[in-house]
């Protein structure tokens, strides 16, 4: 495995460099490409004492990832802790309006500035070039209170986290995008604990049967699944196992949606096309 330290490229050497001008971090670490390349390269960087990686866990966190999360920081030897973010408290955020990704954060850095604080460090977020096209208010409310984005300073796009994270040999390069489970929640429709774990167990049954990128899209008692176009074939030859998955979870209706996975779906309605699930 290589140095995030050794990885050649513009677009790293300005990564390292934004870093070692912050001098100590606290990393937002969920485990998914981006949070992990910077981690790994904050540290490769910096050095252990110097770089925090901590996980946000409440029940917008798929268990899946906050494992996984551990796991990479066993294996890297990253300095991890985990914290209980509580967003679900927030009536303003369980109401579930295009603003809850901005109340999410908010709950976030509740937890993540006092522990930069104490160890005067600041905190950075794995946010790259590509997301900033996206409707996400999150990273407005990060921003606004003292966050960093040292990989959009940096100008590295989606695509260059994943090719540097193999130049790394780090095993999340083809890591498939894992949004916070809320985000499978129409806007308008609350979100619960309960809404959460459903979709948690749903889409944890379904990657046992081998469908790694996927989301399940709660739509009241129906859930909506989509996974890449190339898959549909292999879900419908699995037809009875991924009802039987999917219903004993407790949905009564099982869909597969023809237009495939789509990232950031939810925001579709935001822009004018038909109304989705993020």
């Amino acid at each position: 495995m290589v140095s995030g330290a050794e990885v050649a490229g513009p677009g790293m050497d300005r990564l390292r460099r934004s870093l070692r001008d912050l001098g100590r971090v606290v990393v937002a670490f969920s485990g998914g490409a981006d949070s992990a390349f910077l981690a790994r390269v904050a540290h490769d960087t910096l050095g252990a004492d110097r770089v925090h990686v901590v996980t946000a866990v409440s029940p917008s966190l798929a268990g899946d990832e906050r494992d996984d999360a551990a796991a990479l920081a066993d294996e890297w030897g990253l300095r991890w802790s985990e914290v209980e973010t509580h967003e679900m408290a927030d009536a303003a955020y369980r109401v579930n309006d295009p603003d809850r990704c901005g109340r999410c954060k908010d709950a976030l850095m509740d937890v993540l500035v006092p522990i930069a604080d104490s160890e005067a460090a600041t905190v950075v977020l794995g946010v790259n070039v590509d997301d900033l096209a996206d409707h996400r208010p999150g990273q407005t409310v990060a921003a606004e209170r003292g966050a960093s984005f040292p990989m959009v300073e940096a100008g590295l796009t989606k695509a260059d986290v994943r090719h540097h994270s193999r130049e790394m040999g780090l095993r999340t390069a083809d890591k498939p995008a894992a949004a916070c489970l809320a985000s499978r929640v129409p806007y308008g429709t609350e979100v619960t604990v309960a809404v959460l774990t459903g979709v948690d167990r749903a889409e944890a049954a379904l990657r046992r049967l081998g469908f790694d990128d996927l989301r399940v899209r709660h739509l009241d008692d129906t859930a909506r699944i989509e996974v890449p176009i190339d898959r549909l074939p292999d879900v419908l030859e699995q037809r009875a196992e991924v009802v039987a998955a999917v219903a004993g979870v407790g949905y009564a209706y099982v869909t597969l949606d023809l237009e495939g996975l789509r990232s950031g779906n939810l925001n579709r309605a935001l822009k004018g096309g038909k109304p989705g699930s993020g």
